[in-house]
């Protein structure tokens, strides 16, 4: 009798691997906060290391089901990142345009004003932003992955 308790016990541990071991691991979170109030998400594209085509790219930065998030202009906008994301260099675009150089940290901050300002490319009461993942090489063109929210004016 203990035998088999024995055997159906590693047969159960056996298979709770298995279906581990199946399971996608999830692409590292990026992070928005304003104020209070904070969004993440997982990537929106790629995030898995591999370089994205530039047609994925471009239907990407398209993609309507993302994240929102609500900005006081005169908030600071706060952007974080996994370091798994920081250590292969990443950049935040606005509008698909990059907004920053590339960083290698794990924090950034932008005025809230930013996202709204013409200057800057903005065109209404909300703005695309996303953080675009690279290859970790210096100034390389490869995007990795590409997490994006949508930013609306408060007020």
């Amino acid at each position: 009798m203990r035998r088999r308790r024995a055997v159906a016990a590693a047969g159960a541990v056996s298979a709770g691997l298995l279906v581990l071991s199946a399971c996608d691991k999830p692409t590292p979170l990026s992070t928005i906060t304003v104020g209070r109030s904070s969004v993440s998400t997982d990537a929106t594209c790629g995030g898995e290391g591999d370089t994205l085509k530039a047609a994925d790219l471009a239907k990407c930065l398209k993609d309507t089901d993302i994240k929102s998030i609500s900005v006081d202009p005169d908030e600071t906008v706060r952007f974080g990142v996994d370091p798994d994301i920081a250590d292969k260099r990443w950049t935040i675009l606005m509008n698909g345009q990059p907004l920053t150089d590339e960083s290698t940290k794990t924090y950034r901050t932008i005025p809230g004003s930013v996202f709204f300002n013409a200057q800057y490319g903005a065109q209404g009461d909300s703005t695309l932003v996303s953080i675009k993942a690279s290859d970790g090489k210096k100034d390389s063109q490869s995007v990795t992955g590409l997490w994006s929210f949508k930013l609306k004016k408060e007020g």
